[in-house]
């Protein structure tokens, strides 16, 4: 597994106990590095950080492009752990050099993952209606499966 993927599929996690736990960031993320990693003590890893925070400090704007492609969900409504895939994802295509098609394709390989094929599906269509919408994807062409 890169150690992209694996980057953030940690911040995916610490999103999920964040939105559980509804509790500072940094409480967050000291508590999955705490708990998960106890006899590792791992490094921390900077583009979990970056991904984590920045996800937070820009979540009203990426949870509105979310609500706007989400049809017929709301945001609480929809079960955590999409939410916070789509969360990441859409806070990744708007604030990172990564390419929309990288960070779709990672997207859904969190929902694969951690979540159901109807979320595999949920979640492409939400982040390729925000890809859609985003100034430079006119220039990269649509990276929907």
């Amino acid at each position: 597994m890169s150690s992209r993927r694996r980057s953030r599929q940690r911040a995916l996690q610490i999103l999920f106990l964040w939105d559980a736990r509804k509790q500072p960031v940094d409480d967050a993320v000291n508590a999955y590095y705490n708990t998960l990693f106890s006899e590792e003590q791992p490094n921390r890893d900077p583009f979990v950080t970056d991904l984590v925070h920045g996800t937070i400090e820009h979540l009203r704007e990426v949870d509105d492009r979310i609500s706007r492609h989400a049809e017929h969900w709301r945001l609480e409504r929809m079960p955590a752990v999409d939410r916070n895939i789509l969360r990441l994802a859409v806070y990744e295509m708007m604030h990172s050099e990564t390419p929309a098609a990288v960070v779709i394709d990672e997207a859904l390989e969190l929902a694969r993952k951690f979540s159901n094929e109807e979320s595999v599906q949920f979640v492409n269509g939400v982040l390729d209606a925000v890809h859609r919408e985003l100034p430079s994807a006119s220039s990269s062409g649509s990276p929907a499966i």
